[in-house]
């Protein structure tokens, strides 16, 4: 591989990386508050992308409910990627007041709560097949006017680019620092660090904490449907199963970079998407395999993942 095609890859790997970052940070904020993992978060991935599709004014297929039907409005990509993520933080609340905060008001057990979530995951998915079928989709005119590639060499070094990977880094690279500036310098992203750091002492100093949990679940659906969108764009929405397959790699992020580390599911996401990148064309088909591997390793060496902390339990 000479350094140029080698750059090349690193720098499509950052792309997909950021997506697979974004994603995870939608399980980590959860998990740093309620100490669980949502399922839930990979269906609401794809209600995110077709949340978009449909504000795009395009039409579904002939196997599903809403077969050769569309909004009688289209917005641009732009305004319906945000629309999308917007309702998939919705879908987040909503999953939030039915799944978790009924077992959460009555102190069930957290092993309760992850198999609640797993059943709603289950439930979406087989909603939005019932709705629009099971073909795939590809955004109508998403990039429209822009060129299929856009050359950022310097030097005279070549570095040609998709440019839906570049509109996806940028769009990536925009939500990580919207959500860096909220957790670090607003007062809600104060509360949240309070509340993932000692809940019973956060509500004890006036923190209203299900207020508090209720906007991490609209934030996590949001990175989420987000998230399904970027990835729909770049390889089109394959089916309402979709999101499955990324979830296993959202939590290989989430526990790669550390168990509620928000910078460990940047550098995570990161990380795994530049070694995908970097598997040879002929080896292409265990990129997944690769990934996990690489992901063993680490943890064999530290437990705790990239960026997590080393818990000490007293006696």
């Amino acid at each position: 591989m000479n350094l140029a095609l080698f750059f090349q890859q690193v720098v499509n790997g950052l792309a997909i990386g950021s997506v697979y970052a974004i994603f995870a940070l939608g399980y980590t904020l959860i998990f740093s508050i309620l100490g669980i993992i949502n399922f839930a978060h990979s269906a609401i991935f794809t209600l995110g992308a077709y949340f978009t599709y449909a504000l795009m004014g395009a039409r579904f297929g002939f196997n599903g409910l809403l077969a050769q039907t569309a909004l009688p409005f289209g917005l641009p990509f732009p305004l319906a990627v945000l629309g999308g993520g917007l309702l998939a933080g919705g879908m987040g609340v909503l999953v939030e007041r039915a799944a978790f905060r009924p077992l959460r008001n009555r102190g069930a057990d957290p092993l309760l709560m992850l198999v609640s979530s797993l059943g709603v995951a289950v439930a979406l998915v087989n909603i939005i097949q019932y709705l629009v079928g099971a073909e795939a989709y590809s955004y109508p005119n998403a990039l429209a006017g822009l060129p299929p590639s856009i050359n950022l060499g310097v030097g005279g070094v070549p570095l040609i680019m998709r440019t839906v990977l570049v509109v996806i880094f940028i769009i990536s690279m925009l939500i990580l620092f919207a959500l860096m500036r909220l957790m670090n310098h607003t007062k809600a992203g104060k509360a949240l660090q309070a509340v993932a750091e000692d809940p019973v002492t956060a509500s004890l100093l006036g923190i209203n904490t299900d207020r508090l949990i209720l906007l991490t679940f609209f934030i996590s659906g949001f990175l989420g449907g987000i998230a399904g969108t970027l990835v729909g764009l770049s390889v089109t929405i394959t089916g309402p199963y979709f999101g499955i397959t990324f979830g296993l790699r959202g939590l290989a992020v989430l526990v790669l970079g550390g168990l509620g580390s928000i910078p460990g599911a940047v550098v995570g996401g990161l990380a795994i998407g530049i070694v995908e990148a970097l598997v040879p064309p002929d080896l292409s088909g265990y990129k997944d395999a690769v990934a996990f591997a690489i992901l063993l390793i680490v943890l064999f060496f530290r437990p705790q993942g990239l960026l997590g902390r080393t818990f000490i339990q007293k006696v």
